[in-house]
């Protein structure tokens, strides 16, 4: 096997024989053997080890074989314990995955703060194929069965050709020693059931079954890397940027067949996976949207609209007093003056005794309605865009300024006649916005 793994390496990652990167090693078979291969070829190497303290005495001895085995190697050792139940708590979501996002932050800092260019992981071919089926079980596209990639960015796997027979078969021979981790042997886990329970099967079924696996994959990434091609080129054609927005025509959406293997390879990359709702979206009325995570996908007559979901959107700012300019989300510049002097739509001049602190800035919803400035009654902010044929774009962006939950301005469109300057008026506050 270390003859393979050298002609691996070398004709694969040349780049790493002029470098230095952490190993990351849990103390199992895996990941040993991978030390002792790059000890082997004398690469500058260090490891680094997570105790997640989900085992008890086991992760502490865990975490003490790895320390031996860097002085045994003459390599640097680095560990971190973490409370993960803790850290489940706080982040939401299963342990295998607060566990892995700990441990990829980590090594992070660790490349930042040790001088170190790359980490790499243990994964193998038997790994690849767990993931393989673990992603087809759940329904996946093309992307999901591509498998572990080789390398990416910083993170490479230079055992993924490799079987796990091959691994064990090099550390017996080698009389090398590792941990077993005893949660591996449980079928609590998804992983666990398809490493010990279909696996086996299907390599009993065909001897040969891992290498064409392997060769079939290598097959769906070819696939995969000629999609993007695709996409790329349809983007360029489809989606015309404006500003921090992605116009999209409608017509020519329709015209691509099949239409939703098209709108997969388009949107998934922006969260978008349920598709019906996206072709759906496409002979929706205007002003219908979806929303993933990040994004939102609106519906605004023969186009679609694709805008990111920025964080500023979804919060409201207070401004405590009437000396306190803002800079975000937008620039205001506020003060004190005698008397009306320059007017415009990006300047407003209230009654400040009629306006209750602290003043409020927030995106306008539903339901939202003011008094506009010169009329008598009030409108609801709907049908006061509608008249003004403001577009569902230009909504979405819409920001007031409120004050004790009323609209004092919609800001750079109209004020509320509530709060203007009257003759009875004793002090003034001049809000500019710089848009």
């Amino acid at each position: 096997m270390l003859a393979n793994f050298k002609s691996h390496i070398e004709l694969t990652f040349p780049f790493l024989k002029e470098t230095k990167f952490l190993l990351a090693c849990s103390g199992g078979l895996d990941s040993v053997v991978l030390s002792y291969l790059l000890r082997e070829l004398n690469f500058d190497f260090g490891l680094a080890h997570c105790n997640f303290n989900l085992r008890g005495d086991e992760s502490n001895q865990d975490m003490d074989f790895v320390e031996k085995l860097a002085v045994q190697l003459m390599v640097p050792f680095y560990s971190k314990s973490f409370d993960t139940e803790y850290e489940m708590q706080q982040r939401g979501g299963s342990v295998q995955m607060v566990a892995r996002n700990l441990r990829y932050e980590w090594f992070q800092d660790l490349l930042k703060t040790e001088g170190y260019e790359y980490v790499i992981t243990a994964h193998h071919a038997d790994d690849a194929l767990e993931t393989f089926l673990i992603n087809l079980s759940r329904g996946t596209g093309i992307g999901g069965l591509t498998g572990i990639p080789h390398q990416n960015e910083k993170i490479i796997r230079p055992l993924l050709p490799f079987s796990q027979s091959e691994i064990v078969k090099y550390a017996s021979s080698n009389e090398i020693k590792w941990r077993e981790d005893s949660s591996n042997a449980s079928t609590k886990y998804l992983r666990n059931q398809i490493r010990h329970k279909i696996v086996p099967e299907l390599k009993e079924t065909n001897t040969n079954f891992l290498n064409n696996f392997l060769s079939t994959q290598d097959k769906l990434l070819d696939s995969s890397s000629i999609l993007d091609d695709v996409k790329v080129k349809l983007q360029k054609d489809l989606f015309l940027k404006e500003d921090d927005k992605i116009k999209i025509s409608i017509e020519k959406l329709n015209k691509l067949r099949p239409l939703r293997a098209y709108l997969h390879l388009l949107f998934n990359e922006f969260g978008f996976t349920t598709w019906k709702d996206v072709q759906h979206l496409l002979q929706a009325s205007s002003g219908k949207e979806i929303i993933s995570e990040d994004f939102r996908l609106l519906k605004d007559r023969k186009h679609l609209f694709l805008t990111p979901i920025r964080n500023e959107d979804l919060k409201s700012y207070l401004i405590p007093s009437f000396t306190n300019s803002t800079e975000i989300p937008l620039k205001l510049e506020i003060e004190e003056v005698s008397s009306l002097s320059e007017t415009g739509k990006n300047i407003l001049y209230a009654d400040m005794e009629k306006l209750k602190l602290p003043l409020l800035l927030r995106k306008w919803k539903n339901g939202d309605y003011f008094y506009p400035l010169g009329m008598k009654g009030k409108k609801k902010l709907s049908k006061y865009f509608k008249d003004e044929k403001v577009n569902l774009l230009a909504k979405n962006e819409q920001w007031l300024l409120s004050s004790n939950e009323n609209i004092v301005w919609v800001i750079g469109r109209r004020a509320d006649e509530r709060f203007k300057v009257t003759p009875k008026t004793k002090r003034i506050v001049k809000i500019t916005w710089h848009s």
